[in-house]
């Protein structure tokens, strides 16, 4: 009951939950690895690099039992749950549901201990001239950066419209701390701590629109 709670508050009036960030590692060829360390409780992380199986059963695979994995719609949470005794996600639909760079979930660690899970995968980069680019939703959603970066939302590209808000979670507070768009300087206020590699946040857009940067491992 208390899940469904913090979940339902985190939907509504975006109050959720954050995670910790280990290491991340890529090659010249953008093939590489992220390392994201799940801390006991929520976490609410994203999945940093295009790997060949995007699914929830592939990415998270070998957690511990009773770990859960939530991916918000736009009104309610698929949940996928790893069941320890078959060594798999159930139930099958939630688990063939796919986590891709920009998006991002809740991880419940079950254990009183942290885990780590590793990504692998290709480092998303510019097609050609053609930049990066996926949607934000009107209202309240789960987004990320696209590529294993680091940095404050000016830094990763991300331009608001008026009254757009971002809620990062404080893992020490458990609380977020929350920055709003103003139109009339174009910048976010207050600053907020920068962005760990595979952090994920609620945004929630007054508009709706797209998320749109240049990036490639070659002039990075």
């Amino acid at each position: 009951m208390r899940t469904k709670a913090l979940l339902l508050t985190a939907a509504l009036s975006a109050a959720g939950v954050a995670t910790s960030m280990a290491q991340a590692v890529y090659s010249v060829n953008a093939v590489g690895y992220v390392n994201t360390v799940i801390q006991p409780g929520f976490n609410l992380i994203s999945n940093p690099l295009k790997a060949s199986d995007n699914t929830i059963a592939n990415l998270f695979k070998g957690v511990p039992p009773d770990t859960a994995v939530y991916k918000y719609n736009g009104t309610s949470f698929i949940i996928a749950a790893y069941d320890g005794d078959v060594g798999a996600f159930g139930p099958p639909a939630a688990a063939a549901t796919t986590v891709v760079p920009g998006e991002g979930v809740f991880i419940k660690n079950p254990t009183q201990n942290p885990f780590t899970i590793t990504f692998v995968g290709e480092v998303a980069q510019n097609t050609g001239t053609t930049p990066l680019s996926h949607a934000i939703p009107k209202g309240l959603s789960i987004q990320s950066s696209e590529v294993p970066q680091a940095g404050t939302a000016s830094d990763l590209k991300l331009v608001g419209a008026a009254d757009d808000t971002l809620y990062q979670y404080d893992t020490t507070t458990h609380s977020y701390k929350i920055s709003a768009y103003d139109g009339d300087v174009g910048a976010w206020g207050p600053a907020l701590s920068p962005l760990k590699v595979g952090e994920a946040f609620f945004y929630k857009s007054t508009l709706g629109g797209t998320w749109t940067r240049d990036f490639s491992v070659n002039t990075q």
